[in-house]
């Protein structure tokens, strides 16, 4: 008789287990489970304060541990120049974003956070990293290929310092040159941009062949989440944060053909523009956000809002924040980077929900969107950085890399009137370098460097002048002789065989890039005259864009555009002394003067001083 108790007492400890462990198991904490059940999952858990918490991106100058867990914020990223220690290394940038993850992981239903930061020519805002062409010079490469490199050693170095996302690639069709966001665009001809969305699968990884249209996709830890940016059009006049004068069929054909190549790609995120099309403002525009994005091209991931993007909805800025907030989310807008007064929004935004002012099923579709890329990011599975690609950051292959970058990038615009000049010999008695962009790397690298707007100088990061770069490549002995703005005697009187003028833009982002007039700064033309009207030169234009040079080229024997090389000044020289030869393609047109602005390729009135392809070769010659 008593073996029945204890076989029924063995029964029930048996079904106390089983229920025991159904109750331990959760379906969203399952990588085995179809992405859209763990998503369904986890949004069926999720209170309205954690939903919008996702929802928020702040900047990680007013985050901590503590904030995550308390307001479950959803996302953290670096503005330009946030950083968390003056030159700080991979290990402190780990240190950094691991810290904010812990806090994030210790909600109750622990989401990890999407660090994101500034990519758009390498990993820029990082001491030490590799410093590629801005995307204007990788537009005349014409190489695709080149430019999904380019994405995988970014995705590499980001990785390096525990940062899983970047806002790159910029695909606007920039058809205006006195926009000073120009250089972030890769051409004037929609069919490039196009092209060189290539650095999407090199940021995330290749798709998979069976994967859905416009699901998002990032091929583990050694790759990072892109961001398709600014959504969509550019602006009028070059003013930036302007509106798009364009009709729909206009839009379609020119502004967003890179978005449909970057959906295909399986684009993780899209962000949206601060201009307006037609006076509608993006971050409002429930018609291309919602409807055409999210509804006709099927976008599966998130759009995150551009730096405080929403607050620009109502002019002044921040206004009427409730308003914003409402037109905003209610267009589409799925993460907000808020960036800073985060409770203001998380307030206002609850406020609203809570008052059917903003329907629940809008802030489940931000949520899910959101879910769904930390999903397949891995992120639920691998929160943490680890220390084991911190050697990638600013690595000898990828300096080469940049190196072939910018000799493919340079477009050889003149190359003497009767017999050319270059390439130059590397054996001669006598050298002159000039000019304000020789000796300055944080000229040569330009804006969205180290800081947004750029610096000045050669302490901002590591890399080769091109100054450097000629020394290192002349035969030894060759006198170089380096003079930043030399007068005309002096050039006379020192019996050079030929100079170097390297001039050009002084570094700038966004709107303070924006000009009518399109000058190189002063002394920058003077140089040219002083050095040019008596020995043979080549001049090299430093800059973002296409600049006033017409009534200099005359007396210039070889004009080349470097445009902002980066921090690998060898590839200038690379080509300059013959060592390869000049293949560079004009990606955008050169006007003659600033009045025939806006003009691109195919206008009725096209009369550039440069047309758009254009581009002299060479051979490489190796003068030994």
């Amino acid at each position: 008789m008593a073996r029945i108790p204890i076989f029924l007492m063995g029964l029930l400890f048996l079904c106390f287990n089983i229920a025991r462990a159904e109750a331990q198991y959760i379906n969203y904490k399952d990588p085995k489970q179809p992405l859209n059940s763990r998503i369904k999952d986890l949004v069926s858990r999720m209170t309205l304060e954690e939903k919008i918490g996702q929802m928020v991106q702040i900047d990680r100058s007013v985050a901590s541990a503590e904030v995550m867990k308390k307001h479950f914020i959803g996302s953290i990223l670096s503005g330009g120049g946030s950083v968390p220690a003056q030159k700080g290394s991979a290990e402190t940038w780990i240190n950094m974003v691991n810290d904010f993850q812990k806090g994030s992981l210790s909600t109750r239903l622990g989401i990890p956070l999407i660090y994101g930061i500034d990519a758009v020519h390498g990993h820029n805002n990082v001491y030490k990293a590799t410093i590629f062409p801005h995307n204007i010079g990788l537009g005349a490469t014409r190489d695709p290929e080149l430019v999904k490199r380019i994405g995988a050693a970014t995705a590499l170095e980001a990785r390096a310092t525990g940062i899983p996302y970047v806002f790159a690639p910029c695909i606007a069709v920039c058809r205006d040159p006195r926009w000073g966001r120009c250089y972030e665009s890769y051409s004037e001809d929609p069919k490039i941009v196009q092209a060189m969305t290539e650095i999407i699968p090199g940021l995330q990884g290749e798709i998979p062949a069976n994967s859905r249209k416009g699901v998002p996709f990032v091929a583990g830890n050694k790759k990072v989440a892109a961001c398709a940016k600014h959504f969509v059009g550019e602006t009028t006049k070059g003013i930036n944060e302007n509106n798009t004068v364009i009709n729909r069929h206009g839009l379609l054909s020119i502004h967003m053909p890179g978005y449909y190549n970057s959906i295909i790609k399986g684009v993780a995120t899209i962000m949206v523009s601060y201009s307006s099309w037609n006076g509608v403002k993006m971050h409002a525009n429930h018609d291309l956000v919602t409807a055409f994005l999210k509804n006709t091209l099927r976008f599966r991931g998130f759009v995150i809002s551009d730096w405080e993007g929403i607050d620009r909805i109502t002019s002044p800025p921040h206004a009427n924040y409730s308003y914003s907030i409402q037109a905003g989310i209610n267009a589409g807008i799925d993460m907000v980077m808020v960036p800073y007064n985060y409770m203001e929004f998380i307030d206002g935004l609850t406020f609203l929900v809570k008052n059917k002012i903003i329907p629940m099923s809008r802030i489940d579709d931000a949520v899910k969107r959101i879910l769904r890329v930390k999903f397949v990011m891995g992120l639920f599975e691998e929160p943490f950085a680890d220390m084991s690609l911190v050697h990638q950051l600013g690595s000898q292959e990828h300096r080469e890399l940049a190196r072939e970058a910018v000799r493919g990038s340079l477009v050889l615009l003149k190359n003497g009137a009767e017999k050319p000049l270059l390439s130059l010999p590397k054996k001669t008695s006598k050298i002159l370098v000039a000019g304000s962009h020789a000796d300055n790397l944080g000229y040569q690298c330009g804006g969205w460097t180290i800081e947004w707007q750029g610096l000045s100088g050669n302490n901002l990061t590591e890399g080769t002048k091109i100054l450097t770069a000629i020394k290192n490549t002349v035969d030894p002995k060759a006198q170089v002789v380096y003079k930043e703005n030399p007068d005309a005697d002096f050039v006379k009187s020192n019996n050079f065989s030929y100079a170097i003028v390297i001039v050009g833009e002084h570094p700038y982002a966004e709107t303070f890039g924006d000009s009518l007039n399109l000058t190189i700064p002063d002394p920058g033309l003077t140089t040219i005259t002083n050095v040019c009207g008596t020995v043979k030169c080549v001049v090299i234009v430093i800059s973002g864009r296409p600049v006033v040079i017409q009534p200099y080229v005359a007396s210039i024997d070889a004009l080349v555009a470097a445009w902002l090389p980066g921090t690998e000044g060898q590839g200038v020289a690379d080509v300059l002394f013959g060592d390869y030869g000049f293949t560079g393609k004009l990606s955008r047109t050169w006007f003659k003067t600033v009045d025939q602005l806006p003009m691109n390729v195919g206008d009725a009135h096209y009369d550039p001083l440069f047309p758009f392809g254009f581009g002299l070769t060479t051979t490489p010659t190796h003068f030994n």
